[in-house]
């Protein structure tokens, strides 16, 4: 008889557990890039049961070279990605209405990184030289400052040459340009691993020349901000991975590792990570995850000011929403 009560109990906890599985709202993030520290806030909040307790069960799509999170979006493969400012804006432009409904990223952490032997010292002794670039949407943040540095892109002499750079540090290393594109929680320290020495490098990090525009926000598709069930699964989820962010920022090296136990590919190293999720940190820091109006116009006014052919060619109306954050933050 005990058998059978024992049974029965776990037939009902096991259906249970269905039941709520089956009731949890399924949310699908296409990520920007690879399993990497620099999405650790959604594997943490997945780990360690934020998403859960807000009855969202959440799919995350590693991205990757062929893979365009805005198409991913329109082609129904997700609900919401992370994706760059100057990308969504442009992407927007173009008749795809992306909405950032909340900014995890505060700061940015793109550069030039140089080696010093070209006597590259200053932004204005970029002129004649060749500079590997970053394109599928990330070529804008550069060319907006170009264009406000008054450098022509075109290879002429008092241009830059512009290499298609791929998504590692080759051309540095092989020498075929004088800079290359660099995060500071990636390729940077890929350019270090490989044997340059800090002190054989010259970086110019967008931030710092005031170009700087937003990096890694969560957008969707406007229409879908129409639903309201569809607002309230966004609520849940910002609310989750704010919360996984904050713990990442306060636990780095076990946010790293959390991220190591996501990666597939297993092409990630231990030391790779936790460096990596200790300069993310910095970047996230000072954001609740709300946009802040002034950094979304310093964004606006950067991609406008791009001279002849800017990246965006109007100021956008409806590009963002607080509506999100300031429900699932309040």
């Amino acid at each position: 008889m005990k058998t059978k009560i024992a049974s029965l109990l776990l037939a009902g906890a096991v259906s249970l557990m269905a039941m709520q599985a089956a009731a949890a709202d399924k949310v699908t993030l296409q990520l920007k890039w690879v399993t990497q520290a620099q999405f650790a806030g959604y594997y943490v909040a997945k780990d360690k049961g934020f998403y859960e307790e807000e009855g969202l069960d959440v799919e995350i799509k590693p991205g990757g070279p062929d893979i365009a999170p805005p198409q991913v979006l329109v082609g129904g493969g997700a609900d919401v990605i992370v994706d760059w400012m100057p990308s969504a804006l442009a992407t927007r432009e173009k008749g795809v209405a992306l909405v950032n409904i909340a900014q995890p990223f505060k700061s940015s952490g793109m550069m030039l990184t140089c080696l010093k032997e070209t006597g590259i010292t200053k932004p204005e002794d970029f002129k004649g030289k060749t500079l590997g670039v970053w394109f599928f949407g990330n070529e804008y943040p550069f060319l907006s400052w170009m264009a406000h540095l008054g450098i022509k892109t075109d290879g002429s002499p008092d241009g830059v040459t512009v290499l298609k750079q791929g998504f590692n540090v080759d051309p540095l290393l092989q020498k075929q340009a004088a800079c290359i594109s660099t995060m500071t929680y990636n390729e940077y320290w890929q350019v270090i691993d490989a044997g340059i020495k800090a002190e054989d490098l010259v970086t110019f990090k967008y931030e710092d020349e005031g170009v700087a525009t937003l990096e890694d926000g969560l957008y969707v598709l406007e229409d879908k901000l129409k639903d309201p069930a569809f607002k309230e699964k966004m609520v849940k989820f910002v609310r989750a991975s704010m919360k996984g962010w904050k713990w990442a920022e306060e636990n780095p090296d076990d946010a790293a590792g959390i991220v190591l136990d996501n990666d597939a590919s297993g092409a990630q190293t231990e030391k790779h990570q936790k460096r990596m999720m200790g300069e993310v940190a910095k970047l996230t820091a000072g954001s609740a995850g709300a946009l802040d109006e002034a950094d979304y116009k310093r964004t606006v006014a950067t991609l406008l000011g791009g001279g002849s052919d800017p990246v965006i060619t109007k100021e956008p109306e409806g590009a963002f929403t607080h509506e999100i954050t300031d429900a699932a933050l309040k």
